[in-house]
């Protein structure tokens, strides 16, 4: 009787592997997709065990490789498949946005390695993945022929520039989050930035040994300077699609700027960050406030990316669910 139980079950999984493999032959933009689902619902919680246990886990960063493997995979088929590069529509920005988060996760805990990096990255990649899964329609899954618009070589250097900037915002928007609930009954002191700026100052008095001695910087310092960092350069990287963007505007549609509430949103983001950028650069903020500032960002960042197109209007319109 346990005999035919295993057999039986191994019956079982041949089925499911070959089913499996044969599901990635045909389609294999949706079942890597899937895959990417479940491997980081399968993450998720050993992130955030790794957080209790207050130590940073090999699993977790092997799995979020594994993420971005398949991810790069998914989109290089489809690529192949649709013969333009795959960021035409909402459902491959939302994987492409996802790759780029990942792509930052592990750039970043190689900066520096903290359990909280992959806590607070993991569920926002499993929401934009779910969503791109189980919410959008199948046929916005498709890959489907480019409108006249994306016909263009600016395609590769806006939309991938834009989305790369919203993944470094949304890194350091949700870092700067943290850094409100991390030490949160300790001061905070901002003691350094990418720039070297950014509030420490150094009084005539300062020792002269403690200007040699390398100076420890606390957790929650760590994570705010690495949030300045990743908001910076998605800050750069935002001011070079919104340029390119123009150009390209300028080639389709004849104009620079229409005030498309794409367009509109990504001007109230960039001023938004500018603001934060100014402040901790030349008034030299202290304590929480700039974070807490950052961290309403990524609301303003999500309003851009997802809010306006609920509006189903204006020239970046194409690619929603009521388009």
């Amino acid at each position: 009787m346990v005999v035919i139980r295993i057999l039986n079950l191994d019956k079982f999984l041949e089925m499911i592997l070959d089913n499996f493999f044969k599901n990635l032959i045909y389609e294999p933009v949706s079942v890597l997709g899937l895959l990417v689902f479940y491997i980081l619902l399968v993450n998720l919680p050993i992130s955030l065990g790794a957080v209790f246990k207050k130590k940073s886990s090999f699993s977790v960063r092997l799995l979020t490789i594994l993420v971005n493997l398949f991810i790069t995979l998914q989109l290089l088929f489809r690529w192949s498949i649709s013969g333009h590069f795959p960021i035409s529509n909402l459902y491959e920005s939302l994987y492409f946005l996802t790759w780029g988060i990942t792509m930052g996760q592990l750039l970043i805990e190689r900066e520096y390695q903290s359990p909280i990096i992959p806590s607070i990255a993991i569920p926002i990649e499993l929401l934009l993945v779910a969503f791109a899964c189980f919410v959008l329609p199948d046929d916005l899954k498709l890959s489907s022929n480019l409108v006249p618009a994306l016909r263009s070589s600016w395609l590769v250097m806006h939309v991938s520039v834009v989305m790369l900037s919203y993944a470094a915002l949304i890194i350091g928007s949700l870092l700067s989050a943290s850094v409100l609930f991390i030490n949160k009954n300790k001061p905070l002191q901002i003691r350094s930035s990418s720039t070297g700026i950014g509030g420490f100052k150094i009084s005539n008095n300062y020792p002269l040994k403690d200007l040699i001695d390398p100076i420890e910087f606390s957790h929650s310092e760590e994570l705010d300077t690495l949030s300045y960092r990743s908001i910076l350069i998605g800050f750069v990287l935002l001011t070079l699609g919104l340029i390119s963007g123009a150009v390209w505007a300028n080639e389709a549609w004849g104009t620079w700027w229409s005030w498309d509430p794409k367009e509109t949103w990504a001007f109230i983001s960039w001023l938004f960050y500018a603001a934060y950028l100014h402040m901790r650069i030349s008034k030299g903020w202290q304590g929480r406030r700039p974070a807490l500032l950052a961290s309403t960002g990524f609301l303003v960042v999500l309003v851009c990316y997802l809010g306006v197109n609920f509006l189903g209007i204006g020239l970046h319109s194409y690619g929603w669910i009521f388009g």
